[in-house]
């Protein structure tokens, strides 16, 4: 069950949250637990050993925490990250087993561990209490990636109040239409490509097609985002933002720091800096990064892909830091189409698994061996005027021109009505069932 799914959005978040709004203040973590563990047993109702899985990590890390806690972490902090990244790598890397959201609370829990044992938190002496914080479902299967230093106080109190409530919708709906309306539309142009092959279609089909993955991947996650910070609001909760307009960043320097912003900021607080940062000259530097990047690309997945990707990556920002940044930060318009061109690029990699596949949609890409495809011209014409209109909303929703527009009408009348339009559009295109994948949850 994912969010943006009519059972989530009709059934079992207006019953949960009538029954959490009823609960009395004392016994709302109960419920909250309670409420997580069935919406991740729902998700997991094909394969029931997942939630096993998630319950051992869930009192294991428990306990490591309370053990790093009184014994200063000699023994047991070493363990237990160990014991994190060894779960982590034999499911997903060894067994291909991924129980939902396996990454994303396997680094909460290591923050968890690091932050106690440099006695930036005290360990949670509350089974339930730390148990809200690794399993709420808001954030449980793909983020935001949450420290526990900066929600404990709101696990142990909080409120809520009709404005929360009724921004945390808000902020709901816009995630719902970002996902529904524009990334599961436009992502339907990659589909159908990936489906005709890549040896049946035109040079820019597959430039069409690359876009449309890149606005795909981004308006999906980002709308996941969304939705998980909107509930967090209506649970009193207040988690962090996960992007900031990162298609407009001018380097790729920048692009990440815009872009999954609470992965990012994980990877530098527990790896990067721990490593030694910037502070011990530029071999280290440079060493640092090209860990971060490599661990960035096999987080991500299993398949050489990934790691190509991340590789990739390490090299494009190591030649920014040499002096490339500075360049085109200085001609933020060159940046602009650096990135234009480098960032669809980028995805290309990541998107395809297979390391036939890609070098075959490179092939297509740049024309390689006579694979320009004037054969199929047409195609670009017939996808162009399918996919166009969508193709043309996500352009204009990736700058800042709508949020500034919308921050002026969300509490006119005329936003209400704009809200009502995205929702209902949104619940149309999911009673249809027209094209609702979720390409975060398989990481």
């Amino acid at each position: 069950m994912v969010f943006s799914s009519i059972e989530f959005i009709f059934v079992f978040m207006p019953i949960f949250l009538c029954i959490y709004y009823l609960t009395p203040e004392r016994f709302r973590n109960v419920c909250l637990l309670l409420g997580s563990l069935l919406f991740y047993g729902i998700g997991s109702a094909e394969k029931p050993e997942y939630i096993l899985f998630f319950m051992a990590s869930l009192m294991l890390n428990y306990l490591f925490g309370i053990l790093i806690d009184k014994s200063h972490g000699k023994l047991w902090f070493p363990l237990g990250v160990a014991t994190n990244v060894l779960y982590l790598v034999v499911c997903k890397y060894f067994l291909r087993v991924l129980p939902i959201g396996i990454s994303f609370y396997t680094f909460q829990a290591i923050s968890y561990l690091c932050d106690v044992h440099r006695k930036k938190c005290r360990a949670e002496s509350s089974f339930l209490h730390y148990g809200v914080y690794l399993s709420m479902f808001p954030q449980l299967v793909a983020g935001p990636i949450v420290q526990f230093r900066d929600i404990c106080h709101q696990i142990h109190k909080r409120t809520y109040n009709f404005h929360s409530i009724l921004n945390g919708l808000r902020v709901f709906i816009l995630g719902l239409g970002s996902k529904v309306i524009l990334a599961n539309r436009v992502g339907g142009l990659w589909s159908q490509l990936t489906a005709i092959g890549y040896e049946s279609i035109s040079t820019p089909l597959a430039w069409l097609g690359l876009f449309a993955y890149s606005f795909q991947i981004y308006f999906d996650f980002l709308g996941y985002s969304l939705m998980a910070i909107g509930l967090g609001s209506m649970l009193g909760f207040d988690l962090p933002v996960n992007f900031d307009n990162p298609y407009l960043s001018t380097s790729m320097t920048e692009f990440w720091r815009r872009w999954h912003i609470t992965l990012g900021s994980w990877f530098r607080e527990y790896v990067y800096i721990p490593l030694g940062g910037n502070q011990k000259g530029k071999l280290i530097t440079y060493r640092n990064l090209f860990v971060v990047w490599l661990l960035t690309g096999i987080w991500h997945g299993a398949s050489y892909n990934f790691v190509l990707w991340g590789l990739l990556l390490f090299v494009v920002i190591t030649v920014e830091r040499a002096g490339l940044k500075q360049f085109l930060d200085r001609y933020r318009i060159l940046g602009h189409l650096y990135m234009l061109f480098l960032i669809p690029l980028s995805w290309a990699v990541f998107a395809n698994t297979d390391w036939n596949q890609l070098q075959l949609f490179f092939g297509r890409l740049f024309g390689a061996d006579n694979m320009v495809g004037y054969g199929f011209q047409g195609d670009f014409v017939k996808y162009g005027q399918e996919y166009g209109v969508y193709l043309l909303l996500c352009l204009l929703f990736v700058v800042k021109l709508p949020q500034k527009i919308w921050a002026k009408l969300q509490d006119t009348g005329l936003g209400q009505i704009v809200l009502v339009g995205i929702f209902a559009g949104s619940v149309y295109f999911l009673y249809k069932g027209i094209n609702n994948p979720f390409l975060y949850y398989q990481f």
